[in-house]
């Protein structure tokens, strides 16, 4: 505390020579001088930690000694002390950026309140999390051993989650590492349990919300009460992206979270498929057999028949309903800019969809890009990426629009995406499939530890693809590499997000319903 340096400025300085006196015994070291030419000229010459300035005096006011020092110093710390109270005047103070507002006549007191706010407050929430992090690590550790079942997943996965959002904040803490190990030990655990219960899941009611359960329990309830929908998916967002992005739409919405858990595999031509039509893959494949192609599944060959799919699953669980609905998938930035400038022609419908692809590009690319690497590392940096992106996207500019029209909006994803950090080899044949997280072809062999190796794919409602069929899906942060320039291909893809296997991060999904806020 004896380090932090205060410039107080007051044409009337003289009168505040107690409170001068009163914080230097609280360890503060205080320069003061009586005008704004002075204020501005000592903090050109001398750092200090915070100012405090007041507004009325002679010759160069606050205000304009405000704006002055802001030109060359825009973060230091700076409070606005006046007698007036005039609204516009505050205005024109918090306009210039000041960080906190006292009205005289002030106490010794109130103003070691705003002083400790600003240099202890990170301190003070530093010291209370680091004491509850202690104590809650041990709570989530010990939970994630129990049997739990699939709301309680959740309920974990999302403790997780706030922990690394909280702790992205105070990096200096250093518990990074302890919370990226609690991840790793609920991934491991709940690898396990779905293995346990996936194929009881898709056989009975008693079961988590899967993909083939969003339009019905999210979308179709709003529309069988007239209500226009516009249902946004974005492709391969993780729910720690969502939940950084969620304070953005606070001042237009009424956020409503749900959480669904992904089919296996999760990868867009299954998980996607199954949101929209309803059906799990292997359903699809006896009913269309020409979506399900030989070899590996790409963006226009398996998911280019959602339009379609999502209009008959209309048909089978909303009989004598005529609805319109209209599709658009969105791959660029110019794409999303078109679709907003014809907004009011898509609203026409009772469903308006679109699906946008950044999120899975930047993941595609990340794996491919040095730079991108560099830009996003790890999860708290890939989080960062994803937010300055929407941040300053047409989407976002698409739902404040939206947020003034009588409509509901409901935004989710088809799957997430784990960062792969530990290889294993796998050996097929050629005609085996080349994804990282998930392989489907014959006489497949891997680290049975480290995979869940799928020999009956009807068992898991999967496409046969011809006789003696199989899948290997990845566990935990494993990612599936053959024995062929297995180095060369370990370094390029290690370290990179990918998707099709089972994770907490792939699997537990959001489902957000956005209520336009009366304004």
């Amino acid at each position: 505390m004896a380090d932090m340096k205060i410039l107080w400025a007051d044409d009337e300085i003289e009168l505040l020579k107690p409170h001068i006196i009163f914080l230097e015994q609280k360890g503060y070291k205080v320069t003061s001088v009586t005008n704004g030419d002075d204020a501005v000229e000592f903090t050109r010459k001398e750092p200090f930690d915070l100012i405090m300035l007041d507004e009325n005096m002679p010759g160069k006011d606050g205000l304009t000694a405000l704006s002055e020092i802001r030109e060359f110093n825009p973060t230091i710390p700076i409070i606005m002390v006046t007698k007036n109270e005039e609204e516009s005047l505050m205005e024109d103070a918090i306009g210039g950026k000041i960080t906190d507002y006292l009205t005289k006549p002030v106490n010794p007191s109130q103003i070691l309140l705003a002083i400790k706010k600003i240099f202890d407050s990170k301190k003070i929430a530093q010291e209370h999390l680091s004491r509850d992090y202690s104590r809650e690590f041990m709570n989530i550790s010990q939970r994630i051993q129990d049997d739990l079942d699939h709301e309680e997943w959740i309920k974990a996965y999302l403790k997780i989650i706030e922990w690394e959002l909280e702790l992205d904040k105070y990096p200096e803490l250093g518990f990074q590492q302890t919370v990226q190990d609690l991840h790793r030990e609920g991934n491991l655990t709940f690898s396990r349990y779905v293995e346990r219960n996936y194929i009881n899941w898709i056989n009975s009611d008693n079961r988590p919300k899967l993909s083939v359960d969003v339009f019905p329990n999210w979308v179709f309830p709003w529309v069988e009460k007239g209500e226009k929908v516009v249902f946004i998916l974005l492709d391969c967002l993780r729910t720690d992206q969502w939940l950084a992005m969620e304070p953005f739409l606070y001042d237009y919405y009424k956020v409503t979270k749900d959480y669904y858990f992904s089919i296996l595999p999760t990868a867009t031509p299954y998980s996607r498929n199954a949101i929209f039509s309803g059906y799990f893959p292997r359903e699809i494949e006896r009913k269309m057999p020409d979506l399900w192609q030989k070899g590996e599944e790409d963006e226009h060959s398996a998911n280019r028949l959602e339009h379609r799919f999502l209009d008959e699953l209309i048909k089978r669980k909303l009989p004598g309903k005529e609805l319109v609905t209209r599709y658009v998938k969105i791959m660029d930035h110019d794409e999303t800019l078109h679709t907003d400038k014809n907004l009011n022609s898509y609203l026409q419908a009772d469903i308006f969809c679109m699906v946008l692809n950044f999120v899975d590009i930047l993941a595609h690319k990340r794996s491919k890009s040095d730079i991108l690497k560099e830009i996003a590392p790890n999860e708290s940096a890939y989080r960062t990426l994803t937010n300055s992106w929407f941040e300053h996207s047409p989407l976002l500019s698409m739902l404040r629009t939206l947020s003034d029209m009588k409509v509901k909006v409901i935004i989710s994803t088809d799957h997430g995406s784990i960062r792969g950090t530990r290889p294993t080899k796998v050996i097929g044949d050629r005609e085996t499939s080349t994804s990282v997280r998930y392989k489907f072809g014959r006489n497949l062999k891997c680290n049975q530890k480290q995979v869940l190796q799928i020999k009956d794919p009807v068992a898991y409602k999967l496409p046969l693809r011809g006789i003696n069929t199989q899948y290997l899906l990845a566990k935990e942060d494993f990612f599936l590499v053959y024995p062929t320039n297995y180095n060369q291909y370990v370094k390029i893809l290690s370290d990179s997000f990918h998707h099709g296997g089972i994770s907490l991060d792939e699997i537990v999904l959001p489902v957000i319903t956005l209520e336009g806020l009366t304004r």
